[in-house]
């Protein structure tokens, strides 16, 4: 039996949900598996998902957004955004399979599953709590403090920062493999992180400088662009970590590959948030939780992703 995971790419919280399904699919479900896992990114607009990713004898999404494709057979995600496709909500209501879960107001996609395996299929999560509990404080920005969530001491922020900047196809599945089995200090020791993660902390030095330079702090919102710098990608608590009274904030960036609009609200301040983020970012094709968000454009489109940020910047400072 060949089980494809299709899990959201360079992100703590996807390929701790891949590893949490693994475990319990095959302790609970069927134990003579093998896995497949494949990392899916959001694409500019609002494309689906590519059919052809498919190729499993069952296939499974974790913590990205639904697909109607019938040979989808299980699906677990926590986005408010999951539902992007005409259609997509009413089939996904529809399903009578029992494998399939959505709630967009869990924090962490991670420990979602988690509960949903041990209250629906009897699963003891028990043996990979230290990895649901950081992923619950990483996707759900439940950090003390931004100053924590900048250092980047603990192993699982270590594992976090390599898997954001990843760009090798092998490493994120090997990391899912380890983190069925390993403590996250074994596998942050090990060259697999250890190895990249010197290099990407020079990188977030340079990056919290960038920040600080080029940053603007008006009516609440934190914004800055690093169009011109070659950023598409950078620890979203910097910001908060130099503005703690900011509201929002707000930045666009380039890449090799994107132009990128990312949107997040201050998750120490969560009174202070008055516009749901996932659908400012819906409206430009993007999407992501009511507290965070982003839009992704063509690596050729930065004008358009400037202009989309200019226009976000306008609404988040309206009401100040």
């Amino acid at each position: 039996m060949n089980v494809q995971v299709l899990f959201h790419d360079s992100c703590f919280d996807g390929a701790a949900s891949a590893a949490v399904f693994s475990r319990f699919y095959r302790e609970r479900i069927r134990p003579d598996v093998a896995f497949r896992y494949l990392g899916l990114n959001h694409k500019p607009g609002a494309e689906g998902i590519d059919p052809a990713v498919f190729t499993g004898d069952e296939n499974v999404i974790v913590d990205f957004r639904y697909s109607q494709d019938a040979r989808l057979t299980w699906w677990f995600d926590h986005h408010a955004s999951a539902f992007q496709q005409p259609g997509d909500e009413a089939h996904f209501r529809a399903d009578t399979s029992g494998r399939k879960f959505h709630d967009g107001h869990r924090k962490s996609c991670t420990k979602y599953l988690a509960d949903v395996a041990g209250e629906r299929f009897g699963w003891d999560a028990a043996p990979m709590a230290e990895l649901i509990h950081w992923a619950e404080i990483i996707d759900g920005a439940q950090f003390p403090s931004p100053q924590m969530a900048v250092a980047l001491e603990e192993p699982a922020l270590r594992i976090m920062t390599v898997l954001e900047a990843n760009k090798d196809p092998a490493l994120i599945p090997e990391v899912i493999r380890r983190m069925q089995t390993e403590s996250l200090a074994d596998i942050a020791a090990s060259p697999l992180i250890a190895g990249p993660l010197a290099p990407l902390l020079e990188r977030h030095q340079s990056n919290i400088e960038l920040v600080r330079t080029h940053a603007r702090y008006e009516r609440g919102v934190v914004f800055f662009d690093l169009v011109d710098q070659g950023v598409d990608s950078l620890n979203k608590f910097i910001a908060y970590a130099l503005y703690p009274d900011a509201r929002y904030t707000l930045w666009v960036g380039k890449g090799a590959s994107r132009a990128k609009v990312s949107i997040g609200s201050n998750p120490w301040k969560p009174e202070t948030r008055r516009h749901d983020l996932s659908a400012i970012a819906g409206r430009y094709g993007g999407g992501g939780h009511p507290v965070v968000a982003a839009v992704s454009f063509k690596a050729d489109q930065a004008d358009k992703a400037r202009a989309a940020y200019a226009e976000i910047l306008a609404e988040l400072s309206s009401d100040a």
